[in-house]
């Protein structure tokens, strides 16, 4: 037999590659991860453009973000561009803002502009808090070859390592002291217990804060449609999220848009607020309305007048109190909207109890004031009813949006107020109309 010369012993070699590569594509990218990252990066040169793409489409997202930034930006844009978008986005997300770009400017436009799109994510989803550069490891990884990983990435904080299937899909996740503790050689698809809790991208910041109160978790990893991997939201970002969740209800129930911050814009500022105040507006004359059905009794007893901030100031803040324990029940899922029997009964409870105790006192302070005891009489009862009325409309008012599909942080305190304002001024002048005798 002759010897075979070195070209065709290369061929040969090459033959065999392309075999391996087309019968266990997915056993040879094992392989090929477990390498140095310039022999990765050399091997990808030599090969066709759609056979690169696909091993860089099945590396661990980490590692191909690494193979396109050694790459020359003019094969790194053509390999990107034959990946597909949905994993291509996240890939790129990884890499530096510069080694991106350059990678972008050598792609066809509207594949560019596909790419720029889905690696863009509003700031108030889960999208928009997450971390994309994520450590994540196949499962047929060892426990040796993780902690060589973790080492790696010592400037994040790291608690647990996720671990994917070969199509990038969240498989399960192990705590770095299980990954310590066990043995070296040990896959780490025999350490995974249960696939963790995730959430997708464009879960809104809402969503976010639900899942944050209601598992107690430290990081959160964030997934596409179909459920690959492309970042997690680490503790900071969870602590923002909550912040600002927390923040923007305060703003939304006095009327201020949640996108509002205290150096906005003027004309933005004015533009968001201007509604709401002329609303409130609104309101208001709708008060003085039912103050004005009474003026022959306020002009016969002056004493009414001067006492009418009483009343109405009482039943708003007994109302202010029902709305923020009924909007914290619903804001953090301690209730539901089913349960509205039980949370108004107990509202009508609390604000009748509360109702007679300022009763009596109101009642005694305004007796020693005026002298008059029917005076006294009437402002009790009147601080007993309109107080019930508002811890009656405190505790529905959020219910009621929530189940009308409406924000109940950004209506509800415009809404109470009127109640508010109109049960104590009814209650009030009403009684004083029917007994003007014991006046």
């Amino acid at each position: 037999m002759i010897p075979p010369t070195t070209d065709s012993s290369a061929d040969i070699r090459r033959m065999l590659v392309e075999d391996y590569l087309t019968l266990h594509l997915d056993e040879a990218v094992r392989h090929l991860e477990t390498l140095p990252l310039d022999e990765i990066i050399g091997f990808i040169e030599r090969s066709a453009v759609d056979r690169a793409a696909s091993i860089i489409a099945r590396l661990r997202p980490d590692l191909a973000a690494d193979v396109l930034s050694g790459l020359d930006a003019e094969i790194a844009g053509a390999l990107t561009g034959a990946i597909d978008p949905t994993i291509a986005a996240p890939t790129l997300a990884r890499m530096s803002a510069d080694s991106r770009d350059r990678v972008l400017q050598h792609m066809a436009g509207p594949t560019a502009g596909e790419l720029r799109e889905l690696m863009t994510h509003s700031p108030d989803t889960a999208g928009g808090l997450m971390d994309p550069v994520v450590t994540v490891l196949k499962g047929e990884s060892t426990v040796r070859q993780a902690l060589a990983r973790v080492r790696q990435v010592r400037h994040k904080p790291l608690y647990r390592v996720l671990v994917i299937d070969d199509d990038g899909h969240l498989a399960g996740a192990i705590g770095l002291q299980d990954l310590a503790l066990a043995e070296p050689g040990a896959p780490l698809n025999d350490l995974i217990r249960e696939p963790p809790p995730s959430i997708q991208a464009t879960a809104s910041q809402t969503q976010v804060v639900e899942m944050l109160e209601e598992l107690k978790v430290t990081s959160l990893p964030v997934v596409d449609f179909e459920g690959r991997v492309i970042g997690v939201i680490r503790q900071e970002g969870l602590l923002h999220a909550t912040e600002d969740e927390a923040t923007a209800d305060i703003q939304t129930m006095v009327g201020v848009s949640k996108d509002e911050r205290a150096l906005s814009p003027i004309r933005f500022a004015v533009a968001k607020r201007l509604p709401w105040l002329h609303i409130n507006l609104a309101t208001a004359f709708l008060a003085a309305f039912v103050v004005g059905l009474f003026e022959g009794t306020i002009a016969r007893f002056t004493a009414l007048a001067v006492l009418l901030p009483v009343a109405a100031g009482q039943s708003g803040n007994t109302g202010a109190q029902a709305l923020a324990v009924t909007m914290r029940g619903l804001a953090l899922r301690e209730i539901r909207v089913r349960q509205w029997v039980r949370v108004i009964s107990k509202e009508v409870a609390v604000g009748a109890v509360n109702g007679v105790a300022i009763g009596v006192v109101t009642a005694i302070a305004v007796y020693l004031w005026s002298k008059s005891a029917g005076l006294a009489f009437v402002i009790g009862i009147a601080m007993v009813t309109s107080m019930t009325i508002a811890s009656i409309a405190g505790s529905s008012v959020p219910i009621l949006l929530t189940v009308l599909r409406q924000d109940p942080a950004q209506a509800s305190s415009i809404v109470l107020t009127t109640i508010t304002d109109i049960a104590g001024f009814l209650s009030f002048l009403g009684l004083a109309t029917l007994l003007a005798d014991l006046l």
